[in-house]
C-alpha cells in the first residue's frame, strides 16, 4: 500500500523533514560519492559567493541553477568535485566591519590596530560563510560543505603571488601615476572594473558657468562650464574641438566665446558677432582663476587653449575646463600637451596644504566658497542645479572623486617579453581566449569582447588593509621585486621572517618581512597596498585544485591533478557586471598563466527584481530575504520559478508569481500523484516491472510523450537551457493531468476489465516514477516525496533517495511521433468545439448530436474525441489520408433533443452526488445507499433518473437505490437544484 496523500500537504514542513533525513541518514554523503570512480568527469567551477551577509533571493537564483546542473550531471553518472566557494577579502568586508565598530575613516582603523581589524574581518566573513552554508542546504543545494574554498586562504593568496610574478616577468606589471576614481570615505582607488552601471546614481549638483579673461583682449572671455566646482582650483587649460562651430557673442560690454549650439545657456539679450571654427581659439592664453594660491603659484600653469577632438555638442559650452590632477581624460591630455598637473586633494578628499582657506576642507563641501571666490574675482557667470548620473563607491555608496595617485597596474597593451612564439599583448591574447568559450546567452561574447577591447589597464592595488598582500617590494633606486611563493619569500627574507612565521599572508604580519633589492642591494619593504578583490576570485581555476594526496595546490606542484579538472566544463553567475569582473579576471589569469580558456562554457543569468519590476532595496521595503521566501513559499516553488525563467531577462520575484506557479503547475503535479495513490490503493495495486508495450491508445500516447520528454529535457539541459527544460515539463504535466488522466479516469475504477484498470495504473505509475526523476534536479524535495512513496509506500528505508538514482534515458522505440501529432490535432479540435460550446452557453455535461471534421482521424481517436466533446457522432469530410484533421468551424449541432436533455440531466445529477460524497468524506471505493425524491411536476428529470437507474448505481457505487425519504440519519441530506429543470431531494449514507 502507498501512504495516503494529503491533498492539503504542508510542503515547507515536508522540505524540513527530507532535509533532516538527508543529512542524518548519510544520503548526501552517498550522493557525493556516487560517481567517485567514474571515468567521465564534469568539472564545475563555483564562483565564490561574497560571505558578507545572509543570502537574498537574488543569490538563490544562481545557486539553484548551479545545483540543477550538478544534480543532472550526477544522475548522468559524471564524477564531480562539488566544491563551494566563499569570497572573503576586500572592501565589502572592511566596510561592514567598520560599520559595526563605528569607524568613520582609515585613521580609526589604524588607531584600533590593523592586526585586530584584520582578525575582525576574518571572523565576520567566516560567520556569514556559516550562515550561507546553512541557507544553501535549505535550498536543497548538495555540495561538499566541509571542503569549501575560501579566497582568504593561504593557497589562494600564494597562487596569486605566482600569477603576479609571472605578469612581472612578462613585462606587464608596472607602477603608474594617473588620475583614478577615488572613494574619500574608504580612502582607496576604485578600479574601472568596480564601477558598474548600477553604481551610477542620479544626483543633483551645483554646476557653474565661469568666464575666463583672455589675455591681451579687454572684456573678452572664454565661457566654460563644470559640475565639479572644486576642480576649478586646479585648472591649467581649456580645450576646444577644432572642427566644431563656435560663436563670438556680445552681451552688454562683454564678449564671450562658446559653441554655437550652446548659446541658450546665456542669460539676457545677446548678439552673435561672428561664427568661427574651434581651431581659431587654439593657443589663446587666459588669466587663471586661482593663481594666487601657493600650490598653483608653485606649478605656474600656462593657462592656454588646447585641442581635444573628443569634445561633443551635447552638453556644456564646448570649451572644456582641463584640470589634469582631477580628471582621467584631463590627465591624458596633459601628457599630450605637456601640461602641469595640480593634485588638490588627499585620500580623505580634503584639500591639501597650499590651497588657502580651502585646505583641510572636503571637496564636496566647498562649492559655495568657490562660487564666492569666483564672484569676488569677477569670474562667475551663473550657477544652476544640474541632475546627472554620477559614479558612487560600489561598497559604501559615497560619491567618488578623481585623484592623481600612484597605483599598480597590469598592462593590457605591452608585448609579452617571455613568450617568443606568441609575443602579443595581454589584450589580444585575452580576446583570442574569450572566443574559445561557449557563451550562454550568445551575446555574452559580444559584451566581453567589447569590454576587453575598450578597457584600460587593470588597476590592481588598493590602499587598504584586509586583502591580498601584493608581493611587490619597491626600492628607492627605481627597481621593484615580486615574490612568487611563500618559499621564495622565506629564501629572500633578510628581516622579519620570525615575526611573520605562523601567520597568514596578510597585513600587518607580512609587512614585517624585508628583502634585498637585486639591483642596488638595499633592504626594501613590501608596498603597503593590498590587491583588487577580483584577483582573489579570478585565480580559483588554479588555487582550488588541491591534490587530495599531497594536500597542496596541484598547479604549483606537478599539475597532474589540476590537468584532470582544467578547464572547467561550466561556470555560472549573474552576468551584469561580471563581464568586467569575475569573467574578466578568470580569463585574464588563465591567459597569463596558460594562454588558454579557464572554462569551456558559461551560463549567465540576469537580475532579480520585485514582482512589480522594481529593484529590491531594504529602504523601499520590497527586499525579500532568502529565509523568509523559503519558509513562506517553499524552496521547490522558488527553485521552479528560477529554473523556468529565461535567464537573459530580469526575474520579477514575489509571492504573487509563486502562487501562480503553485496553481498552474505544482498543484497539478501533486493532484495527479494524489489521484494515482488514491485509486492504486482502492484497487490494491502492486507495481511490477512489466511489458513496455501498451494496448490502450492513451497509454501508448502518454508513454510516447514521456520518452519524448526525457529526450527533450536532456537535450535542453545539455545545452544549458534550464527554462526550455522546465517549460517542457510543465507542458507534459498539463498533458498528463488534463488529457491522459481525465480521458482515462473511468479506467481507474469503472473499467469493464480489471486488466485495463491494471494497465492504466501501470502506465500512470511508471510515468510518475520517471517524471519524479526528471524533476529531481529542479525540485529536490517534492520529487523525493513522490519517489519514496512510489517505491517504498508505507515501508521505511533510511538509504533510499531519488538523488541516488540515474537520470532517465529515452527509449526511442517508444516515441511515436505520428501518434503524438494526431493526438495534438484531436486536442486542438476538442479545444475549438469546447470554445464554441462556451460561447453558446452549453455546458460540456450536456450531450450534443455532433460536428464535422475535415481530414482523417482513426476510429480509436474518434472515440476519445467524442468523449471529450460529449457528442454522439463526428462526421469526417475530405480525404481520409490527409495528414492533419481540422474542425470545420460552425459545424457543431447545438440542437438539444429531449433524449439528449435527459442524458445531460443524468450527468448533472451524477456530478452533484459526487460532490455530496466528497462532502461526506467518503473514500473513492466506499459503497453507499442513495434515496431520492423528484417532484411529480418535474417529469423530464424524473424520467431521466428512472431510465438510467442501472448507470446511476454503477457510477456512484450505490448498493441500495430508493425513491422515498427514509426515517434514518443520512450522512448528507439536501435538496439539489437543476437550474429550471427541477429539484431533487437526496439522502446518502455509507453502507
Amino acid at each position: 500500500m502507498f501512504k495516503k496523500v494529503n491533498p492539503r500537504q504542508n510542503f515547507v514542513e515536508a522540505e524540513h523533514r527530507h532535509l533532516k533525513r538527508w543529512y542524518e541518514k548519510g544520503i548526501i554523503k552517498k550522493y557525493l560519492k556516487k560517481n567517485k570512480n567514474a571515468k567521465k568527469r564534469f568539472a564545475f567551477l563555483d564562483g565564490p559567493i561574497t560571505a558578507n551577509n545572509s543570502m537574498g533571493v537574488h543569490h538563490a537564483w544562481g545557486r539553484t541553477l548551479k545545483d540543477l546542473f550538478q544534480k543532472f550531471k550526477t544522475m548522468q553518472g559524471f564524477a564531480q568535485r562539488y566544491q563551494n566557494g566563499f569570497d572573503n577579502q576586500g572592501l565589502w568586508v572592511e566596510v561592514e566591519v567598520e560599520k559595526k565598530k563605528g569607524f568613520k575613516t582609515k585613521k580609526d582603523i589604524e588607531k584600533y590596530g590593523i592586526d585586530k581589524f584584520v582578525e575582525e574581518c576574518k571572523k565576520h566573513t567566516l560567520h556569514f560563510a556559516d550562515i550561507q552554508t546553512e541557507q544553501s542546504k535549505r535550498l536543497g543545494y548538495f555540495m561538499d560543505w566541509g571542503n569549501s574554498y575560501y579566497t582568504m586562504s593561504d593557497e589562494n593568496n600564494y597562487t596569486i603571488w605566482h600569477f603576479l610574478k609571472t605578469c612581472h616577468e612578462k613585462g606587464w606589471l608596472y607602477k603608474g601615476h594617473d588620475v583614478v576614481p577615488w572613494c574619500p570615505r574608504c580612502g582607496t582607488a576604485i578600479s574601472q572594473h568596480e564601477i558598474l552601471t548600477e553604481e551610477y546614481k542620479e544626483l543633483t549638483h551645483k554646476s557653474v558657468y565661469v568666464r575666463l579673461p583672455i589675455k591681451n583682449r579687454k572684456n573678452e572671455y572664454l565661457l566654460i562650464w563644470t559640475t565639479t566646482p572644486w576642480t576649478l582650483t586646479s585648472n591649467v587649460a581649456v580645450a576646444v574641438n577644432p572642427e566644431l562651430n563656435y560663436v563670438k557673442v556680445k552681451q552688454n560690454d562683454n564678449i564671450y566665446y562658446l559653441l554655437e549650439k550652446a548659446v541658450s545657456c546665456l542669460e539676457g539679450e545677446y548678439k552673435i558677432e561672428r561664427k568661427l571654427k574651434g581651431k581659431e581659439l587654439i593657443g589663446l592664453e587666459y588669466k587663471g582663476l586661482f593663481d594666487d594660491l601657493p600650490e598653483v603659484r608653485e606649478k605656474r600653469p600656462k593657462h592656454i587653449v588646447i585641442v581635444w577632438d573628443e569634445i561633443s555638442e551635447e552638453e556644456g559650452t564646448g570649451l572644456v575646463h582641463i584640470a589634469p590632477g582631477c580628471g582621467e581624460e584631463d590627465f591624458q591630455l596633459s601628457k599630450e600637451h605637456n601640461l602641469v598637473a595640480i593634485a588638490p586633494i588627499d585620500e580623505e578628499g580634503k584639500f591639501v596644504k597650499g590651497f588657502g582657506s580651502l585646505s583641510g576642507k572636503k571637496a564636496g563641501d566647498v562649492p559655495e566658497e568657490i562660487f564666492a571666490k569666483l564672484k569676488q574675482g569677477g569670474f562667475l557667470y551663473k550657477v544652476q542645479d544640474y541632475t546627472h548620473q554620477y559614479p558612487t563607491c560600489w561598497r559604501c555608496k559615497s560619491e567618488l572623486l578623481f585623484r592623481l595617485v600612484d597605483e599598480w597596474y597590469i598592462s593590457m597593451d605591452k608585448p609579452d617579453k617571455v613568450d617568443k612564439k606568441d609575443p602579443r599583448t595581454l589584450r589580444k591574447k585575452m580576446i583570442s581566449v574569450a572566443k574559445k568559450i561557449k557563451w550562454h546567452p550568445s551575446f555574452g561574447l559580444d559584451r566581453e569582447l567589447d569590454w576587453l577591447t575598450n578597457m584600460h589597464d587593470w588597476l590592481i592595488s588598493k590602499k587598504r588593509y584586509w586583502g591580498l598582500a601584493l608581493p611587490i617590494f619597491e626600492c628607492s633606486c627605481g627597481n621593484f621585486e615580486t615574490v612568487g611563493s611563500k618559499e621564495e619569500l622565506k629564501e629572500k627574507a633578510v628581516e622579519g621572517w620570525e615575526e611573520f612565521a605562523g601567520h597568514s599572508p596578510h597585513r600587518p604580519w607580512i609587512d614585517k618581512v624585508k628583502i634585498k633589492c637585486s639591483k642596488c642591494g638595499k633592504t626594501i619593504s613590501r608596498i603597503p597596498d593590498v590587491g583588487n578583490p577580483w584577483l582573489d576570485a579570478g585565480i580559483v581555476s588554479f588555487s582550488t585544485l588541491v591534490d587530495p594526496k599531497t594536500k597542496k595546490v596541484s598547479y604549483m606542484e606537478d599539475k597532474k591533478y589540476w590537468k584532470e579538472w582544467f578547464p572547467a566544463d561550466l561556470v555560472l553567475e549573474c552576468f551584469p557586471g561580471q563581464f568586467k569582473n569575475w569573467f574578466y579576471s578568470l580569463i585574464a589569469m588563465s591567459t597569463v598563466l596558460e594562454n588558454t580558456n579557464p572554462f569551456k562554457a558559461l551560463l549567465g543569468h540576469n537580475t532579480v527584481f520585485d514582482e512589480c519590476g522594481e529593484e529590491m532595496h531594504k529602504s523601499k521595503g520590497n527586499a525579500i530575504w532568502f529565509d523568509d521566501a523559503a519558509e513562506k513559499m517553499g524552496v521547490d516553488i522558488m527553485r521552479w520559478m528560477y529554473c523556468r525563467h529565461n535567464p537573459t531577462i530580469n526575474l520579477n520575484f514575489g509571492y504573487g508569481p509563486a502562487n501562480e506557479i503553485r496553481r498552474q503547475f505544482f498543484s497539478t503535479l501533486w493532484n495527479t500523484y494524489s489521484f494515482f495513490v488514491m485509486y492504486a490503493n482502492a484497487n490494491n495495486y502492486k507495481p511490477k516491472k512489466g511489458n513496455l508495450k501498451k494496448k490502450n491508445l492513451l497509454d501508448k500516447w502518454i508513454v510516447s510523450e514521456l520518452h519524448n520528454l526525457v529526450r527533450e529535457v536532456t537535450e535542453n539541459l545539455e545545452r544549458y537551457k534550464p527554462d526550455g527544460a522546465a517549460r517542457i515539463v510543465e507542458e507534459f504535466v498539463d498533458n498528463l493531468s488534463n488529457w491522459y488522466v481525465r480521458r482515462s479516469r473511468r479506467r481507474f475504477w469503472r473499467s469493464e476489465s480489471k486488466t485495463d484498470t491494471k494497465e492504466a495504473l501501470d502506465t500512470l505509475y511508471s510515468v510518475l516514477l520517471t517524471l519524479s526523476k526528471i524533476i529531481a534536479p529542479f525540485m529536490p524535495f517534492v520529487s523525493e516525496e513522490i519517489y519514496l512513496n512510489l517505491t517504498l509506500g508505507e515501508k521505511k528505508d533510511n538509504t533510499a533517495s531519488i538523488h541516488l538514482e540515474d537520470f532517465p534515458k529515452p527509449n526511442k522505440g517508444l516515441i511515436d511521433g505520428k501518434l503524438n501529432t494526431q493526438m495534438n490535432s484531436v486536442r486542438e479540435i476538442a479545444s475549438k468545439v469546447l470554445s464554441e460550446r462556451a460561447e453558446k452557453g452549453i455546458k460540456v455535461r450536456q450531450p450534443l448530436s455532433g460536428f464535422k471534421v475535415k481530414g482523417n482521424i482513426s476510429d480509436k481517436l474518434l472515440v476519445i474525441l467524442k468523449d471529450e466533446t460529449n457528442v454522439k457522432k463526428i462526421e469526417l469530410q475530405g480525404v481520409r489520408s490527409a495528414k492533419e484533421a481540422v474542425y470545420i468551424e460552425g459545424s457543431l449541432d447545438t440542437k438539444i433533443t429531449p433524449k439528449l436533455e435527459q442524458e445531460g440531466l443524468l450527468r448533472e445529477f451524477v456530478r452533484q452526488i459526487q460532490s455530496c460524497r466528497k462532502e461526506a468524506g467518503y473514500n473513492v471505493d466506499d459503497i453507499v445507499s442513495l434515496d431520492f425524491v423528484v417532484s411529480k411536476k418535474d417529469k423530464l428529470l424524473k424520467e431521466a433518473l428512472n431510465k438510467f437507474e442501472k448507470e446511476l448505481k454503477k457510477e456512484l457505487l450505490v448498493k441500495n437505490l430508493g425513491k422515498e425519504k427514509q426515517d434514518v440519519k443520512y450522512d448528507v441530506g439536501k435538496e439539489l437544484d437543476f437550474k429550471g429543470k427541477g429539484k431533487v431531494w437526496i439522502g446518502i449514507k455509507k453502507v
